[in-house]
């Protein structure tokens, strides 16, 4: 196999994978040890379905503190917007929109 077939179907195979694992939806989780032995960790779940994505991520900290962040994002007419909610270990939140024009 040539090396531009070779391309093309790693190519393809790699956007089967994409398109799939947006409609499937996706899950991640990490954790670490901080400088003074405190662990922290993040978790993070999204999925996409007709034109907009989702996604929602908690934080906790060495203290046990969480901070939660969920999201929807979408494109349209090479326009893209977004909103987030942020909330923190208080209850406290606020939401942040974006706007934006795709090149």
């Amino acid at each position: 196999m040539t090396f531009a077939k070779t391309t093309a179907v790693a190519a393809a195979l790699f956007f089967a994978s994409v398109l799939s694992a947006q409609a499937q939806g996706w899950d991640r989780s990490v954790s670490g040890v901080g400088p003074n032995g405190g662990t922290w960790s993040k978790s993070a779940s999204g999925s996409c379905a007709g034109g907009v994505c989702s996604s929602n991520q908690r934080y906790t900290g060495p203290r046990g503190n969480s901070f939660t962040r969920s999201g929807t994002s979408s494109c349209a007419g090479g326009v893209c917007s977004g909103t987030a909610t942020y909330t923190g270990p208080r209850g406290r939140s606020f939401t942040r929109t974006l706007r934006f024009r795709r090149r």
